[in-house]
């Protein structure tokens, strides 16, 4: 310890300008290695969940990072120094005489940290460089002449601690200036990610599912729309029995471009590409692609499914309002961004199937055009309230992406408005609060289909006719909890009621009202640290009233189970293999049919 008061004065110029050093450091290792957005889907590609959220779930930029403080003018800028502390004159004549001294980010001096010798050099040359400062601009006066001393002292006796500091400084310069060179773009950001899935499904017997005979296929192969129908004899929904499918090896990829103008906003282009169709969509029912038994990341791109074809699947720009709101608005807002999330159903690190890593019956615009606000006033509460016109990239437009089509328009299709509240008592439990109005628009009469949750299935007007395009109020809490570092647990109940008409108006219009109920548990850093093992349990779509309207997920009295277990492995920082196993029992909601097995391997590279 340094017993005379330039000395310590000299310690704490160390200490801030090691500060310095440590955020350029930061900041030139976060330049070589980008990061990915946060959400679902489209999210950081290296959450913790052991820590509350740390990455903005409309930009992905990093939002627990806090601006260093400015130059301090007082002493009573750094809240752990006090007038009783023996070197407060010593850090106030720092402040008032030289101007070279500046706090931690969250305000504090920290005046006791341990330094090296080399720590000390940098700060000694930080405090000589502003005294030159001072000479040069005519105030040497303000120096005094034992300080002078002092230092010289200083320089001579650390001598080979400043030769060496001189060279970092010169080494970081010369990486910054080789990073601008080589950089992708002053503004832009780009990140990747590829998922390769090997995907098999099977059960013991032929499954029944609810569709026509001429949709067992899909429509133009297309099992995204495969449709349902009526007897027209029994007024029963037709019913087909098909067989296992092949096993499939597929591809999808993500590149998502980061823009930012001021440095605090943020333009975000993704483009996608893919060619899953997972074979458990052989076993579903109309309305039923891409649920049961499905990985989140074995899908297509863009309609026909099942074909490599690049699409923008989001574009908008978000900015800040004050220092708790923000905003975001685009052509392509992706919903999972900012709704529905859950720190162990993250599908990137998560629970891995369609139907565990959001709610069943959330929501009926995966993306649209609109607008979403963020108001967070404080650490425990936050609020996001959003609306989108349906346009989501990977359903055929024309009957779909009704935002961009003039025939519908924002306001006349597909839409959804949602309120979320989050209450995060701690960083290890959040638990959240959600209202969505949306509104179904029919497709040759019926309700339902690919996008027409809350109900899932597909429904007419419970005599083969047609519907009126439908309404629907969805309702849901959703927890999560890390009870210890190494176990956890979360959860989902959502309520959804779909508001239907019949054209014929001697057909009294009613409700389909149904649930949706997940538990699960969490095993963080199982095995290796930064691994996650997941075991989810999901009732998808149980029937509480309206069962004359449905025509696909009626089934026969039967309530749908799906049991899930997902372990995601890093094997790098960048590359990690995801196992998961699904057991799904009575599909479609038959009691008669046998359960079906499906096994996924998932390779998954960040870039």
């Amino acid at each position: 310890m340094f017993k005379t008061t330039t000395g310590w004065i000299l310690l704490a110029t160390a200490t801030v300008f090691t500060w310095s050093t440590f955020l350029v450091s930061s900041s030139l290792m976060a330049a070589e290695t980008p990061k990915d957005a946060k959400l679902s889907p489209a999210i950081s590609t290296d959450v913790d969940v052991t820590a509350p959220e740390q990455v903005d779930p409309l930009s992905g930029q990093d939002t627990d990072v806090k601006a260093p403080l400015a130059q301090v003018t007082s002493v009573s800028q750094l809240s752990d120094v006090q007038p009783t502390d023996w070197a407060f004159s010593a850090l106030q004549s720092l402040v008032e005489r030289y101007g070279c001294i500046a706090g931690y980010p969250n305000g504090t001096y920290r005046g006791n940290r341990a330094m090296t010798r080399y720590e000390f050099a940098a700060g000694l040359n930080a405090c000589l460089d502003r005294v030159n400062e001072l000479i040069a601009a005519g105030t040497s006066n303000l120096v005094r002449k034992e300080d002078i001393v002092t230092l010289q002292r200083l320089r001579e006796e650390f001598a080979t601690e400043l030769a060496a500091v001189k060279g970092r400084v010169d080494t970081l310069e010369a990486r910054v200036a080789e990073l601008q060179f080589n950089q992708f773009s002053t503004t832009t950001k780009l990140t990747g990610l590829a998922f390769l899935n090997i995907t098999t499904a099977n059960a013991a017997r032929p499954i029944r599912v609810e569709t026509t005979p001429s949709s067992v296929n899909g429509v133009n192969g297309d099992l995204a729309l495969r449709a349902a129908g009526r007897d027209p004899v029994t007024n029963r929904p037709l019913s087909q029995r098909v067989g296992n499918p092949n096993t499939t090896f597929s591809d999808y990829v993500w590149l998502t471009l980061n823009t930012s103008f001021t440095g605090k906003d943020s333009l975000i282009t993704q483009l996608r590409v893919g060619n899953g169709i997972s074979p458990a969509n052989q076993f579903a029912s109309g309305g039923l692609f891409n649920t049961f038994g499905v990985p989140f990341t074995d899908q297509s791109s863009f309609s026909p499914n099942g074909v490599n074809t690049v699409v923008i699947s989001e574009l908008f720009y978000t900015f800040p309002i004050t220092k708790t709101i923000q905003v975001g608005v685009g052509p392509r807002l992706n919903w999972y961004r900012v709704f529905n999330n859950n720190r162990f159903t993250f599908f990137l690190t998560g629970a891995s199937s369609f139907n565990s890593t959001g709610s069943p019956l959330l929501n009926i615009a995966d993306r649209g055009s609109g607008v979403f606000v963020l108001l967070k006033p404080s650490k425990q509460f936050q609020l996001n309230i959003g609306y989108i016109g349906e346009n989501t990239d990977f359903l055929p437009s024309g009957l779909f992406q009704t935002s961009s089509n003039p025939k519908f328009g924002v306001f006349g299709g597909n839409y959804s408005a949602t309120a979320e509240v989050t209450f995060s008592p701690s960083k290890n439990f959040d638990i959240r609060f959600l209202y969505n109005r949306s509104r179904i628009q029919q497709l040759f009469g019926t309700v339902g289909q690919p996008a027409g949750r809350p109900l899932l299935g597909e429904a007419d007007d419970g005599f083969g006719g047609p519907l009126r395009s439908g309404t629907a109020d969805t309702y849901e809490a959703n927890l999560d909890w890390l009870i210890t570092p190494g176990f956890g647990i979360f959860g989902r109940y959502t309520y959804g009621s779909t508001h239907l008409t019949p054209v014929n108006t001697a057909i009294r219009r009613g409700d389909v009202n149904a649930q949706a109920v997940q538990g699960g548990l969490a095993f963080p850093d199982l095995g290796k640290e930064g691994s996650l093992a997941t075991l989810s349990y999901v009732i998808p779509f149980s029937i509480l009233d309206g069962r004359r309207f449905l025509i696909a997920n009626l089934g026969d009295g039967g309530i749908e189970n799906d049991f899930e277990a997902t372990y995601y492995y890093p094997i790098t920082d960048n590359v990690a293999i995801v196992p998961a196993f699904y057991l799904i029992t009575r599909a479609n909601n038959f009691r008669s049919n046998t359960p079906i097995y499906v096994g996924n391997v998932r390779l998954q590279f960040t870039f």
